[in-house]
């Protein structure tokens, strides 16, 4: 699956995958994504090798 939607957030502050999988998390659902296009995204971020890349996958998501 390729999801060439875009989520417009605010990337937190603090490090790490899974801070900003949260915040990524919780503004893909106030944006109407479904559930499986969040849980791919999820997916490729715990699979991801590093944060570095896990925030490379995200910001391949983000609305700039």
């Amino acid at each position: 699956m390729r999801i060439k939607k875009k989520v417009s957030w605010t990337l937190p502050a603090k490090p790490g995958r899974f801070v900003l999988l949260e915040a990524f998390i919780k503004a893909a659902e106030a944006q109407h994504w479904s559930e499986a296009e969040v849980q791919f995204v999820i997916n490729e971020v715990v699979e991801a090798v590093s944060d570095a890349e896990a925030l490379e996958i995200l910001q391949d998501y983000t609305q700039r």
